[in-house]
């Protein structure tokens, strides 16, 4: 059984019985048929006690699924910067691959949930407590040459049609469990199209970015992003002229009508029927 888990370890709004901040991990498969947490104290917030709750977790799986005792998840993703050490040094105690990655789409959807529902209910809880830093991504540089396509297009498609993305021809893929989605099945998902003549090889160079999201940029200079990994974005393209301007603005205002769900694929050609790549994507609000 191959699965790839995402976590968070970080402090909640809320003060433990002595007055000091509760810390707590949560951890989760992508479909999140799998959830695990634990409140850790501030003194104990260290990797050897995240590496603990990592094999309590893996432990509580394997019973959870009747996976065998050798099985680790493939790799486990993480969006916390500041906690990159202690993240990467507790995965590797515990035998799983981490990974800086803004497709936490699980537990991002599963933290704001528990500050709605869960962390108000704590005795302890303290709404007006200062919320972490916020995300600062880096400076947009230029593709690199091995990922710049022949041409590029935007399209869409149905949300229904997304349920069959596992019949579809594709070389390299990614996805987001669509239970976690509500979406109505005619919602329109906006995408963009990269075609190349090397499109295997495009694709797989993009496969290895841990791709996460496209968006419109209007200032200073109108351009088209990509974000991949934890902090890193690229210019797919300048957008010059008004007819371009209006496709990507076009772009993000479907976006905003699908969760912010939207798609990038890569193909050879735009009659070609199968994917070297395909990717769908949420853009996240993450601190």
């Amino acid at each position: 059984m191959t699965e790839v888990w995402e976590i968070d370890f970080y402090s909640r709004p809320i003060l433990d019985e002595r007055g000091k901040k509760l810390w707590e991990v949560l951890i989760c498969n992508a479909e999140r048929t799998f959830e695990f947490a634990r409140y850790c104290a501030g003194s104990e917030a260290n990797a050897r006690w995240l590496q603990n709750a990592l094999e309590e977790a893996i432990a509580a799986w394997h019973t959870q699924f009747e996976v065998s005792d050798a099985t680790r998840p493939e790799k486990i993703r993480f969006f916390r910067r500041p906690m990159t050490a202690i993240i990467m040094r507790a995965c590797e105690g515990a035998g799983i691959p981490a990974q800086q990655s803004r497709r936490t789409y699980a537990m991002v959807q599963w933290l704001q949930e528990r500050s709605q529902s869960v962390y108000p209910e704590h005795p302890g809880y303290q709404p007006n407590m200062a919320p972490p830093p916020k995300f600062e991504p880096a400076p947009a540089l230029p593709l690199p040459d091995a990922l710049v396509g022949d041409g590029w297009s935007f399209v869409s498609l149905k949300f229904g049609d997304l349920a069959e993305m596992n019949e579809w021809d594709i070389t390299f893929r990614d996805g987001i469990p669509l239970e976690l989605l509500a979406l109505d099945p005619d919602t329109a998902v906006p995408g963009l199209v990269i075609f190349s003549r090397r499109a295997i090889p495009l694709a797989g160079w993009m496969s290895g970015l841990e791709v996460a999201s496209l968006f419109y940029e209007a200032k200073p200079a109108p351009r088209l992003l990509l974000e991949t990994g934890l902090n890193d974005r690229w210019v797919v393209a300048p957008l010059g002229k008004a007819d371009l301007q209006k496709e990507a603005t076009d772009f993000e205002r479907a976006k905003q009508s699908a969760q912010q769900v939207h798609f990038l694929a890569v193909q050879s050609g735009p009659k070609e029927e199968s994917f070297a790549g395909f990717w769908l994507l949420q853009t996240l609000d993450l601190d």
